[in-house]
């Protein structure tokens, strides 16, 4: 098998990008600086329409933060999930954890029992677990598809040595992708070192707004955002690189 890549996207443009580049598949979500939210239903249905071949996941998140769920976020999860199984996409994206540190075994059955017969990919909430390699037996018994992990590392290049356990524990029974930090400098020495073939990343650019009027001194959100007349977008050319 070659090596397969998924997209984080934040629009449905940068769907399309990715599908140019040759990517697999795409984690489509909105609010990237918070980690990532569950896409509004118009950018769903727009990046349904934009491609053709290439897979589409949704992120199941309701907010950035912990993984630590209330019950009315829990259901917001649940109607999130129902739009996606309308739309027909590909699969869904989530991650429950416990006070504790442990996946929410009971929350997580509640979700993927509801998804079905979506694709169901466990998010990188397994990075802040308190015992990965008992998460991923929790997470094979459950019957999530892969697992997407930096090795609970900032990221996944300096988590190749859990990566490397984590995909000999699995022994084919579910995948582990790693994501975060995988750049097309470091994707070979991550496969070889790990044995992994499917890996997460943005491959994103710089898009400048074509405003001609510009106030900058008021901006519309946090001040982290560096310009309100810059966005980043997945570029098909970086995709393509990492085949």
């Amino acid at each position: 098998m070659g090596r397969i890549i998924e997209i984080c996207a934040n629009s449905a443009q940068s769907c399309v990008e990715a599908e140019a580049g040759g990517a697999r598949r795409v984690e489509l979500c909105a609010a990237i600086p918070e980690g990532g939210t569950t896409p509004s239903y118009g950018e769903v249905r727009m990046a349904q329409k934009l491609t053709s071949k290439i897979d589409i996941n949704i992120i199941i998140r309701p907010r950035g933060g912990d993984f630590l769920y209330t019950e009315a976020e829990v259901e917001s999860m649940l109607y999130d999930i129902e739009m996606a199984k309308q739309l027909k996409i590909h699969g869904v994206v989530f991650g429950c954890l416990t006070k504790q540190g442990d996946i929410d075994i009971s929350l997580m059955r509640r979700l993927i029992d509801a998804s079905k017969p979506l694709s169901v990919t466990c998010h990188r909430a397994f990075d802040v677990c308190r015992d990965p390699f008992d998460a991923l037996e929790r997470l094979v018994e459950l019957g999530c598809d892969r697992v997407l992990t930096s090795g609970q590392q900032p990221d996944a290049a300096r988590g190749i040595p859990l990566i490397k356990e984590l995909v000999r524990r699995a022994d084919g029974r579910i995948i582990v992708m790693p994501g975060c930090g995988v750049r097309e400098d470091n994707i070979a020495r991550i496969e070889e070192a790990t044995g992994t073939k499917e890996f997460h990343t943005s491959a994103r650019s710089i898009v400048y707004s074509g405003m001609e009027y510009r106030n900058e001194n008021v901006p519309m959100g946090s001040s982290v955002v560096t310009s309100e007349f810059e966005t980043v977008q997945t570029n098909r050319k970086k995709v393509a690189a990492y085949l």
